[in-house]
């Protein structure tokens, strides 16, 4: 199963007129990245919404919500709601929760730096030839 072009299409709508969005393949879909910071995601698990630590209970109490786990582990501050929002206005309502919390947070520093420029080898030590 992949991810419905309708519902991207939703999620770039509720991002139009947002600065420094920028979309990344990430966690089996789409990550959109404001300020350098993942804010939203699309997948076949449904809409990631990064909510933060302060809003992550409350967003729990919505209908459709499930805390992010990783490997076991809950990661508070991140909720998906499956199946992502068919209404525009909710989904736009989970972007705004996102982009609260993505205020709170310094942006990066060289964000589009760090994404152009290629990334550079360490250099190994050789073993010698016996």
């Amino acid at each position: 199963m992949s991810i419905d072009g309708a519902e991207l299409a939703r999620v770039r709508t509720a991002f139009k007129g947002v600065p420094s969005v920028r979309e990344v393949k990430m966690f089996g879909g789409m990550a959109f990245m404001v300020n350098g910071h993942m804010t939203v995601a699309v997948s076949t698990r449904g809409l990631l919404v990064r909510v933060g630590r302060d809003e992550h209970d409350q967003a729990l109490k919505q209908p459709g919500t499930r805390a992010m786990e990783m490997r076991g582990r809950v990661m508070i501050g991140y909720v998906y709601v499956h199946p992502v929002p068919t209404e525009a206005r909710t989904v736009h309502s989970w972007v705004q929760s996102a982009l609260h919390h993505n205020r709170t947070l310094p942006p990066k520093k060289n964000d589009r730096a760090r994404e152009a420029a290629p990334k550079k080898r360490t250099a190994t030590k050789r073993r010698p030839r016996r």
